[in-house]
């Protein structure tokens, strides 16, 4: 079975999976298709009810590496996890990454992924160099800013509508060891937040905060702001992928462990882990970038039910909005253990409807309940008013009208589209059927 991250909807779909890069995409006669890599997308986007999804896991072959200068040609179902493995080794590092290295390149193009660095390297977009798109008629396309610069801005962000990516060729970035140098500073409140995001935003290429989403009043916005570095050579030149250890979560938790008092208790719990102000220290990539891919299935642990991620983008200028957006969630009682912000750049990314932009990206995760669907309601009022935007890649819930105005691209972007392809996401925000 095929699922998304958040197991949130429930959808009735077969699969055709693609197994060569020659191949050409399998065609049914009434039904429409998708891409599906890992489905680390958590909402809709990766599924397609009533309809077929593509697998493309199996296009997991290298087909180019240059440790010289960094540039890397593979297929569209490698993972980030695979790149990783080759590129560390030789001193290379993916430019950005998300928070879960189990993503496929393919998915990383087709949701512009962004990471820690956004305010100094853009989405994942801007580091893609070219990629071959095939169309449901067998006709292949080499995309890249010079040669058929509308497809590759169409499909960078394009959510896998526009066609298959079969390959990719991408930038990576030097690294002299396996270390990332880091600061964890505890900061009291919203202000604190800002405050320590205009200075380290500027010494730091990774930053990040989490927040302690039950908190309210004069702690409104507290957290432990995270700011990161690749270390340099004085920290050595051990470039051996630093070991793995998983720990699995071999049931569905039941829905009674996630409640009001046990999120509120791990909050105050994470808040005060850190008892002095400031620590600094260094630690290896995968504990600093990937925290939750030592926990398998940690999706598990918001039960059958699944979860859903609300992820806004609001402006930077006015700080009231996210204020407000936190004070909406702390009053409604409906807390989240992960709850991350970020200062977003304002490095333009190549796609045609991706999410990014300058401002303040807040990123929750809640069980599903009806009283969250509620909650976001009211949060989408917010960040509608505010000129804000929702992130399609982790949406399941954003209606129709919002979608058209977050994304007023979309209908030029439409042009692009494949006729075969369409997702359950698709249809939800634009109310039309494509098979």
């Amino acid at each position: 079975m095929y699922y998304s991250w958040g197991r949130y909807p429930k959808v009735s779909q077969k699969s055709s999976p693609i197994f060569w890069r020659g191949d050409s995409i399998p065609i049914i006669k009434g039904v429409s298709l998708i891409p599906h890599g890992l489905g680390r997308s958590y909402g809709d986007i990766c599924l397609n009810d009533g309809n077929y999804i593509i697998p493309t896991r199996a296009l997991n072959h290298f087909i180019d590496f240059n440790p010289e200068n960094g540039r890397l040609t593979c297929e569209a179902g490698v993972s980030l996890a695979e790149i990783i493995a080759l590129a560390v080794p030789h001193g290379w590092f993916l430019p950005v990454t998300p928070g879960t290295k189990f993503v496929t390149v393919g998915g990383a193009i087709a949701n512009d992924v962004h990471g820690k660095n956004h305010h100094i390297a853009g989405t994942f977009g801007n580091h893609v160099l070219d990629f071959e798109l095939l169309r449901s008629n067998g006709e292949r396309f080499n995309c890249s800013l010079e040669s058929n610069p509308d497809l590759f801005k169409a499909a960078i962000g394009g959510m896998g509508l526009t066609g298959l990516i079969t390959k990719a060729s991408i930038q990576l970035i030097p690294i002299q060891n396996n270390l990332i140098q880091t600061e964890t500073i505890k900061f009291k409140n919203l202000d604190a937040f800002f405050e320590l995001s205009a200075t380290y935003g500027k010494k730091y290429a990774y930053t990040v905060a989490w927040i302690d989403s039950m908190a309210s009043g004069k702690s409104l916005g507290r957290g432990h702001f995270i700011a990161g570095k690749h270390a340099g050579e004085e920290f050595g030149n051990n470039l051996q992928a630093p070991p793995e250890k998983a720990i699995p979560v071999p049931i569905d938790f039941p829905e009674f462990v996630l409640n009001n008092l046990s999120i509120k208790a791990f909050n105050l719990l994470y808040y005060n882990k850190q008892l002095k102000k400031r620590s600094s220290g260094s630690t290896d990539f995968n504990t600093f970038f990937y925290p939750l891919d030592s926990i398998m299935d940690w999706n598990k642990v918001y039960g059958k039910r699944g979860m859903l991620q609300y992820q806004c983008l609001v402006p930077y200028e006015d700080r009231e909005v996210i204020r407000s957006i936190l004070k909406t969630i702390s009053d409604s009682g409906q807390g989240s253990f992960l709850a991350v912000m970020k200062i977003m750049g304002d490095i333009p990314s190549p796609g045609m409807i991706s999410f990014s932009g300058p401002g303040i990206t807040l990123a929750l995760d809640f069980p599903v309940t009806k009283k969250v669907f509620s909650l976001f309601l009211t949060l989408d009022k917010i960040v509608r008013a505010a000129g804000g935007r929702l992130y399609s890649a982790k949406d399941a819930c954003m209606s129709a009208d919002d979608f058209k105005a977050y994304y007023p691209a979309w209908k030029e972007f439409e042009k692009y589209i494949d006729p075969k392809f369409s997702s359950s996401f698709w249809r939800r925000v634009t109310g039309e059927v494509k098979s």
